[in-house]
């Protein structure tokens, strides 16, 4: 739908690039609109921006005024994939604050929640590769806990691990960074690099996750593994336990991909996000001495296979369609270029890669 600036508000997901005088978009097709951003409409005079039908809570988004109706807005089709995961999202907000006055974790009401997500997902695993989206640095560790336990049950999933199993590790993704809430507020939404002493302190909140879930019915000592080795690393470079990949779950390897990847792609108070294409890549690079190879690869497989007839931007800017995935180079696939016979072979061409998908 497209709405005047004076309609617009905070959550709002810009539905297609917006322009102004350059051929490069003033702000990006899944953009979620913060303070900064509609000061920065309206300092411009932009008239009219083209958003989607919902909020990136999962609240309908309902203007007094829409210029054309006709304009069919991104999420107008029901898209229970993406309404669940924005849900989750509030919802474990709601639990995270009481956490964070005291209250203790009710495990069966998270999985109520949570598992109708994880089912969700195994049939929506190309939409996994867009959720970074709806992400925003105010929201990030809510985005980060649902996005985690998704992943790592996908991730475990195409690593052939039982249905139960995949389930504990989306729960243990879910839960990993619990104990967050037990650090002060202010050290969880600092505007800038930590300090060495705070980085200290948050390297604690693996060993606050594990307090808050240890003896709780239904939660399995592999479960509690992976909360507490989240972020340890098979060279013993991690944390809180520096031990190596001999002592290190299959649990917890497979939530600390997802926990790297989800937070390299997001924005942060302190970083801006990456492309999902060149996080990927940079894991493959480093997967040896850090990560297990078997999981950086079913990560790998699971989020790029949906590829071939999506539209990519590129990092140039232009936009086209996936025609093949490269087996051997899944992150750079060939792209027929929007508008034009040009075929790209992004294998060969190294100073381009995927920015960003838009469908």
């Amino acid at each position: 739908m497209k709405v005047k600036r004076n309609q617009l508000q905070e959550g709002c997901i810009i539905a297609s690039d917006l322009f102004l005088q350059t051929n490069q978009p003033f702000m990006k097709k899944n953009t979620v609109l913060t303070a900064e951003l509609l000061e920065m409409i309206n300092r411009f005079l932009v008239d009219v921006v083209e958003v989607e039908n919902k909020l990136v809570t999962g609240e309908r988004f309902t203007p007094k005024e829409i210029i054309d109706e006709e304009s069919e807005p991104v999420l107008e089709k029901e898209d229970p994939f993406i309404d669940m995961y924005l849900s989750a999202v509030q919802t474990y907000k709601k639990y995270f604050q009481g956490w964070q006055s005291g209250l203790t974790v009710d495990i069966a009401q998270l999985r109520k929640m949570y598992l109708p997500l994880l089912e969700k997902a195994m049939d929506h695993q190309g939409d996994v590769l867009k959720l970074h989206h709806y992400s925003t640095k105010e929201n990030y560790l809510y985005h980060h806990a649902v996005f985690v336990g998704v992943l790592s049950a996908l991730i475990a999933k195409s690593l052939h691990f039982s249905k139960a199993e995949w389930i504990q590790v989306g729960i243990a993704g879910l839960m990993s960074d619990a104990g967050m809430s037990k650090l002060p507020h202010q050290l969880i939404t600092k505007n800038g690099p930590l300090l060495q002493a705070e980085y200290e302190e948050v390297k604690k909140h693996p060993i606050n996750s594990y307090k808050m879930l240890k003896g709780l019915k239904g939660v399995t000592d592999a479960v509690l593994l992976a909360v507490l080795q989240h972020h340890e690393r098979e060279d013993g470079s991690g944390y809180p336990m520096r031990v190596q990949a001999e002592k290190i779950h299959a649990f917890s390897q497979i939530v600390a991909v997802a926990d790297v990847y989800h937070a390299m792609v997001s924005e942060r108070y302190y970083r801006t996000k990456q492309s999902p294409f060149k996080v990927i890549e940079e894991l493959n690079q480093e997967q040896f001495g850090k990560f297990q190879p078997s999981v950086i690869q079913a990560l790998t497989k699971e989020l790029l296979r949906h590829l071939v007839g999506i539209t990519a931007r590129l990092n140039n800017g232009e936009l086209g369609e996936v025609i093949f995935m490269n087996q051997q180079h899944l992150t750079r696939p060939m792209v027929k270029l929007n508008n034009s016979e040009d075929i790209i072979n992004l294998s060969t061409q190294s100073s381009l890669y995927i920015a960003d998908i838009l469908n």
